[in-house]
């Protein structure tokens, strides 16, 4: 999930100069076509769980939680074995790379935290914000323990790589009543120009669309209430024809995800707009999966959930599937929708989290 960007301070950046040690982009043409599994993580016994693609169980990949951590997060690779896995520690958030084929797990980031911010568009490398604390940087990390520093401004926020490119978008902030700005970093991130700038939102969660010819976003109001309602926007990727979607979650941290047609954008919607503990408890959040049309804007309402909250909706790679995660009086699961149906399942009962949909 995002950090909480309404209570966070941030900076403009400064300074951009990439150190470009390894290239990432010259990904050899796999021998065979790539095959689709959908991981989630089941907390007792501790394990990933990894299905086929019609979700018939594959195998289990152990994996236990560091004590005093807990798990934040999961990402995926765009294309690839590996699984960035995200935990909360005494020390600052820790990122892990899991190989799901052989079970290893490495550390890239020992001697600080260490944050996930997004994958490099070939999934052979993840960037990373590091040293939140002492001397922040954004690094690029590979699993196998190499990585390259990037001279990006401590304060960048967010980040997402053009797919097929090594181009990539990142947001910055001037500080807290500043607003964002979003920029475009092209030719291996030697130059950059900015896309797009609000004075009273932060820019989060900006997505390229699957043949990088949109972006999409969420604003989230530039204030001190922790979690707030907000808005999903669109715009060319060249920085035009900026326009407002829908209202949004904003503040928990749930992404807005594209289709893999690139005609549909899955978003989180909170249902108790108007309720005062929703902006700052969590727990108190009502919220819904919903989809819009790129072309036209309809909407189409996926989830209809009463009570509790759903987070990030992940597309199943024919785009025939949304996997989310649930929360209901504290109970987390994981559950599927049909999208032609609407008709939604429960993947398991026993308490899981943290869907994830691989191409490998």
């Amino acid at each position: 999930m995002l950090c909480q960007l309404t209570t966070a301070h941030y900076l403009l950046i400064t300074c951009f100069l990439l150190s470009a040690c390894r290239t990432t982009q010259n990904t050899p043409t796999p021998a065979h076509p790539p095959q689709s599994s959908f991981l989630v993580y089941h907390f007792d016994p501790p394990a990933f769980i990894e299905y086929s693609a019609d979700l018939e169980r594959v195998k289990e990949i152990p994996f236990s939680i560091p004590l005093s951590c807990g798990l934040n997060n999961t990402f995926a690779a765009p294309i690839g074995p590996h699984l960035v896995i995200e935990l909360n520690c005494p020390n600052g958030q820790t990122v892990l790379f899991l190989d799901t084929v052989s079970g290893s797990t490495t550390q890239p980031v020992t001697d600080s935290d260490s944050h996930f911010l997004a994958w490099t568009s070939d999934g052979n490398a993840a960037y990373l914000k590091v040293d939140s604390l002492g001397n922040p940087l954004v690094i690029r990390a590979y699993p196998d323990g190499d990585s390259d520093s990037i001279g990006f401004d401590e304060f960048t926020y967010d980040l997402s790589a053009k797919p097929d490119s090594s181009d990539f978008i990142f947001a910055s902030s001037r500080g807290m009543g500043q607003g964002s700005e979003l920029w475009l970093a092209q030719n291996n991130a030697h130059s950059a120009h900015q896309l797009y700038a609000d004075p009273y939102y932060y820019i989060s969660f900006a997505r390229f669309s699957p043949d990088g010819k949109q972006i999409v976003f969420i604003k989230i109001p530039d204030t001190q209430t922790p979690f707030t309602v907000g808005e999903l926007w669109l715009m060319n990727s060249d920085g035009t024809n900026v326009r407002k979607v829908s209202d949004a979650d904003a503040g928990h941290g749930y992404a807005a995800n594209w289709s893999p047609d690139g005609k549909q954008i899955a978003f989180v919607v909170r249902e108790n707009a108007d309720d005062e503990r929703a902006n700052h408890s969590s727990e108190a959040l009502i919220s819904n999966i919903y989809l819009v049309d790129v072309d036209s804007g309809a909407l189409t309402q996926v989830t209809d959930f009463m009570e509790g909250r759903v987070e990030t909706p992940h597309w199943s790679l024919d785009g025939n599937t949304l996997a989310f995660q649930v929360v209901i009086n504290g109970r987390m699961n994981v559950s599927i929708a049909d999208v032609a149906t609407g008709e939604i399942q429960l993947l398991e009962t026993e308490s899981a989290c943290c869907p994830a949909w691989m191409r490998k």
